[in-house]
This record gives C-alpha cells, structure tokens and sequence, in this order.
C-alpha cells in the first residue's frame, strides 16, 4: 500500500468516526431541552478556579449580561480582575468582602462577620433578576471553615431567580453544594510554579 492510499484510508476512518460521533453529540443536543439558570462549582487543589469564574463573568459581559461578583476571604492583595472589572461599574457590580486568606487574618471572630456581611451582599445580588450572572469567588472556604451555614446559603442559591447563573469557587466544596450544583469541576494539582520557588507574579496569579 502506498503512503497515499494509506493516508487516504486514514481519512476515511476518521470521517466514519467523527460521522458517528456527530450523530450522538446532535442526539445529546436535541435532548437538551431545558433552559435556565445554572449553579457552577470550581474546586479542588489545582489552580484556575477563580480564573475560571472570572472568564464566564467576562463572557456574560461580552453577551451583555449584568453581573454581580462577590469576593469572599480574599481582599487583602488588589487583583487584576479587580482592577479591570472595575472599569464597568454600570455592568459590573464587584464587592471585595474578605481581608485576606485565613492564616493571616488568624482572627476566626472577625472573618466569620466579613462572611456573614460579604453573604448579606451576596443575598443581594442573588435577589436580583436583573443580574444574570453571580461569582461567589471563595465561598467554598468560608463554608470549609463553617463561618457560613450551608443550609442558608443553599436555601437562598434555590430562591434565586430562574434564569440566574450562580459560579462558586474555592477549594474543599462541601458535599452538599456540590450535589445541588448542575456543574462541577475539580481542579487537580499537576505542578505549580511556587513549589519551585517562583512567586507570584501580577497577570499569573492576581
């Protein structure tokens, strides 16, 4: 057999294959019938989970979307999706509620009342049928470190309006977000550049 008809028989396999596979994908597609609000999870050890959320705040935007973003624990370090989400305030409403990650607050009192007032924000954003789109970026710590009750926090996820997209982020999602959520991604650890000893850098990780 020649290289030619070797290429040639390699092509029409995988046009067999992506043929079936097209006919199960439109199958999967015609099935989804239901349109409405979604609640995103981002956890797990790997980095991206914020990224992640702060890239489907962008798309919203780009589809011309209100959107809410509520920052939980962090606050301490100005961040680049801070600075530019900024920049939109009559699209954008951004609120940084935390001070900072948990073992330099080392104050369990006072990072349970910024949860309680940065979720007060949250309830706000999540009553709101305007805003098509909520980031509770961090939630998932506050709610590790029970400084929320998951029972609440799920209670108001549930009253939120229809077609209202929720994306939480954050590591250690309780079990039971994450069986009321409608998607959820675990991010895993590979490598890292700080366990080579390489900080952290503006525009890599805030």
């Amino acid at each position: 057999m020649t290289t030619e008809d070797n290429d040639d028989a390699l092509n029409e396999r995988h046009r067999s294959r992506m043929q079936r596979k097209k006919a199960v994908v439109d199958t999967k597609i015609a099935a989804a019938t239901d349109v409405r609000g979604v609640l995103l999870v981002n956890t797990g050890n790997g980095k991206g989970k914020s990224s992640s959320g702060f890239g489907m705040v962008i798309r919203a935007m780009g589809h011309d979307m209100q959107v809410g973003v509520v920052q939980f624990i962090k606050g301490a370090i100005p961040t680049g999706e801070e600075r530019f989400l900024r920049r939109f305030p009559e699209q954008c409403s951004f609120h940084v509620m935390g001070e900072g990650y948990t073992w330099e607050t080392q104050d369990r009192t006072r990072d349970i009342e910024k949860a309680q007032a940065a979720w007060a924000c949250a309830r706000e954003l999540l009553n709101d049928p305007t805003i098509g789109l909520v980031l509770l970026d961090e939630l998932n710590i506050a709610l590790k470190h029970n400084y929320l009750d998951v029972q609440t926090v799920l209670a108001d996820l549930r009253a939120r309006p229809p077609a209202q997209h929720v994306v939480i982020t954050g590591r250690g999602a309780p079990p039971e977000l994450i069986d009321a959520a409608d998607t959820v991604t675990d991010m895993t650890l590979v490598k890292h550049a700080f366990s080579q000893g390489i900080q952290a850098q503006p525009g890599v990780e805030l």
